[in-house]
């Protein structure tokens, strides 16, 4: 069944766009893009239990790290691209060891710190970032593919706009992270991180190397946050620093949890859930309009990102992906798969 499902996974993805109008496209756009992210935080979250609410941190300096390379010294979108993610790795690297003394809800509380840190500097470092004004970032030109606005891409009977290639661009990208997050699970890594997960202290007793497990997971986790960042600065093509917020933090937990901890599909399917809220919650009827008082759009998301870690957490700790394993148990016999719970450790467990 699944080795049917994948393929026709692959190619309703591939002709997804063109059944789309131009606002669900961009949308469909921002979702992929996201899911990179999300898979970067679900390496930390998911696998190495290392709770992180400071993921916003990360897609931001990938996003200026694009931004100063792409725009401001003229250097290909092959160099920026990837530089992003080693710039937000090279952070992520440096809170690494952090993590070593901290776990549960301090570790949250340092990572929480970060974003607000990283605010200030992205505020203050006009020349870099634009400062409260913001800044352009960069279009995406990989050889003769241009992703600048207004740019389309003709294939014999078939065009693609801008917005197209940026999607096409992020799904083989998230598909890349995709497999390597995949193979990273079942490899010698992979396996210590989950140890970790699961207990810290049985996971050192039996010879994993707590410190570098929990390092490689932050650097790996920030680097997919950097790609995601470079990709959502790009297509957005002007962002200010409070882009870059608690709130978008709190969204990458929300995929994740809502997704499936720890599992291959759950990134993807929460950045679905999660990202595509405020064009959905925008359009209900009985909203007010835009700063005439009331509930707006942007408070009714917020609340609902809220409802959903607290919804899944308390009754599908195993997300979208449990609920699926639950439809494919009552009609087969398959086994459902085995996905972490977010605990919070007491004082005396936090410092070792």
């Amino acid at each position: 069944m699944r080795r049917v499902a994948l393929p026709a996974l692959v190619v309703f993805a591939v002709l997804l766009p063109f059944g789309l109008s131009a606002a669900q496209l961009t949308t469909a756009t921002f979702v992929v893009i996201a899911a990179i992210g999300a898979t970067g935080l679900n390496v930390l979250t998911g696998y190495a239990g290392q709770i992180s609410l400071g993921h916003a941190a990360f897609v931001g300096v990938g996003a200026y790290t694009g931004a100063v390379l792409g725009s401001d010294h003229g250097l290909s979108a092959f160099v920026w691209i990837p530089a992003a993610g080693v710039a937000a790795a090279l952070l992520g690297a440096l809170l690494g060891p952090i993590a070593l003394r901290l776990r549960g809800l301090y570790l949250a509380i340092v990572t929480l710190g970060l974003v607000f840190i990283a605010q200030h500097v992205f505020f203050n470092a006009g020349g870099l970032t634009g400062g409260p004004q913001g800044r352009a970032f960069p279009a995406v030109q990989l050889g003769a593919f241009d992703f600048s606005p207004g740019k389309v891409l003709e294939l014999g009977a078939v065009t693609i706009d801008s917005s197209g290639l940026y999607y096409f661009l992020a799904l083989i990208l998230f598909a890349a992270a995709t497999a390597f997050t995949w193979n990273l699970r079942r490899s010698r890594a992979g396996r210590a991180m989950v140890a970790l997960r699961e207990r810290e202290a049985a996971a050192a007793v039996m010879g994993v190397d707590v410190g570098r497990v929990k390092v490689t997971a932050f650097v790996v986790s920030s680097f997919l946050a950097g790609i995601s960042g470079a990709l959502y600065g790009s297509y957005l093509s002007f962002a200010q620093p409070d882009q870059w917020s608690l709130l978008m933090s709190i969204q990458f937990i929300a995929a994740v949890i809502v997704g499936g901890l720890g599992t291959t599909a759950g990134p993807l399917l929460g950045c679905a859930v999660v990202f595509a809220l405020p064009s959905l919650l925008k359009d209900l009827p009985f909203l007010p309009a835009e700063g005439s008082g009331g509930l707006s759009a942007g408070d009714l998301t917020s609340i609902t990102y809220g409802l959903l870690i607290v919804a899944f957490l308390t009754l599908e700790p195993r997300g979208l992906v449990g609920i699926a394993d639950r439809v494919r148990r009552s009609r087969g016999n398959d086994t459902p798969s085995k996905t972490p719970k977010l605990t919070v450790t007491t004082p005396k467990e936090a410092h070792p």
